[in-house]
């Protein structure tokens, strides 16, 4: 693999510094408080976090095997307890953090 010369980098590193920048000042830049967004704005910002959580546990569950041991269990169990801690505490980070932990403990020690 060809290595990158010292400029090759920095443009790089540039390149890539610069576009975060973008991404995480335009809204800002292209909406400002006070202003009245657009109702596609809006509509979205509603519409798109559901979204995303659907398309993440259908990318989780793409590769299951309901046909073969252990028939999806350890994934289903662990997408139960994120849904359920979910419900009852609504945060994502005990969520999220809860399901990993009971998938792991599953697939290393209970369905090897």
């Amino acid at each position: 693999m060809p290595r990158l010369s010292s400029i090759q980098l920095i443009i790089t590193i540039i390149a890539i510094a610069s576009g975060a920048m973008i991404t995480r000042f335009a809204p800002f830049v292209l909406f400002p408080e006070g202003r009245k967004r657009p109702e596609i704005i809006d509509s979205l910002g509603l519409l798109l976090p559901a979204a995303m959580m659907g398309l993440l546990v259908v990318y989780c569950l793409r590769n299951v095997s309901f046909s073969s041991y252990p028939h999806g269990l350890p994934e289903l169990i662990a997408a139960a307890v994120v849904a359920a801690l979910q419900l009852w505490k609504r945060s994502a980070l005990l969520s999220i953090g809860a399901g990993t932990t009971v998938y792991m403990l599953l697939v290393q020690a209970v369905f090897v």
